[in-house]
């Protein structure tokens, strides 16, 4: 089957018929649905930010569910240790009374984990975390461990409740693909909600994907889709117009942006860039399609600096800036 319009069907059918189950449990959140499955097929991690009781838990687990993939939460707390994240040596002994180290997994072995509060663990737990996300193994005791295929991290965090937490350095929030804001639901959609949770009846999660290799082939599609040269040029340009000291800075990121965009931030726009191709029909990225993803696949890339920070400065606004541009 090597038609591309083949594929994109495939590729779209099973996106849709996912995102149809997660609709079930999440109630108007419909972009941000899409925003977490497009991370998913594109291989990355997901930033969830948004204030208690918005469903975030509820959303991982149903996507494992339909997905047909292993779950893990890791309520991350500041006396959470890295061997509570990714396992630790075991002494254990035989029938003969010999000993011997045997490694027990911890909760990061799972396809999808939840790292619920993520930033209320000490750096060095989270750092922990960090080495799963890139590397796709754990290292204990001079050994690695590889981690199961797929393997996706959604975290979240409070945007309101600062104290006793510790911020994401850079380097880990470099590793997110996306980080997406879980907005409040409106008066209509919190009747809805209301109706579903307040009552007997529960909604049936279908299982959309029945094995880890339908996935996988899903996955390979996204890579296959083609970018002409002159729409990488777009992904190339809003990265550039991030970074003060370049020549295509934006205003606002050179007066007040200390870092800008790291390369990863150019891959995470074609990536997503590609699957959103696929949504509206094509085997082809457009120049949209780099647009649509730039807020979430950006915004955590951007470090502000003092002034920045002060003025009270988004990096929202900062790339608002560079898509008109």
């Amino acid at each position: 089957m090597n038609d591309p319009k083949v594929h994109a069907t495939q590729f779209r059918d099973g996106f849709r018929r996912i995102h149809t189950e997660l609709e079930k449990m999440m109630v108007g959140q419909g972009t941000l649905l899409e925003s977490v499955l497009v991370a998913f097929f594109a291989g990355g991690h997901v930033l969830l930010e948004g204030v208690p009781g918005l469903g975030k838990t509820m959303l991982v687990r149903t996507l494992a569910d339909a997905v047909n993939l292993s779950f893990a939460r890791i309520q991350f707390t500041p006396d959470l240790m890295p061997a509570d994240i990714i396992g630790t040596n075991l002494i254990v002994e035989d029938e003969t009374g010999r000993k011997s180290f045997r490694f027990q997994r911890g909760p990061v072995f799972a396809n999808i984990v939840l790292a619920d509060e993520i930033n209320r663990a000490t750096p060095k737990t989270q750092s922990a975390l960090l080495e799963a996300m890139q590397e796709r193994h754990v290292t204990v005791g001079g050994t690695a461990h590889p981690l199961g295929e797929p393997f996706l991290v959604l975290a979240t965090q409070n945007p309101l409740e600062m104290e006793g937490t510790y911020p994401l350095p850079e380097a880990q929030l470099d590793r997110f693909f996306f980080k997406l804001k879980v907005e409040f639901p409106s008066a209509s959609d919190l009747h809805t909600i209301l109706d579903r949770t307040t009552t007997s009846e529960q909604p049936q999660i279908s299982r959309v994907l029945q094995d880890p290799a339908e996935m996988r082939l899903l996955r390979e599609v996204v890579r296959q889709v083609p970018v002409a040269r002159e729409v990488q040029q777009r992904a190339v340009q809003l990265l550039l117009a991030t970074h003060p000291d370049t020549e295509a800075a934006v205003p606002l990121a050179k007066r007040f942006v200390r870092y800008g965009g790291s390369p990863r931030g150019a891959q995470a726009l074609i990536l997503a860039a590609k699957i959103y191709a696929l949504l509206d029909g094509r085997f082809h990225v457009a120049q949209a399609d780099i647009d649509k993803a730039a807020t979430a696949a950006l915004r955590h890339r951007i470090i502000l600096n003092f002034e920045g920070e002060a003025e009270g400065v988004t990096t929202d606004r900062i790339i608002a800036e560079a898509l008109a541009r």
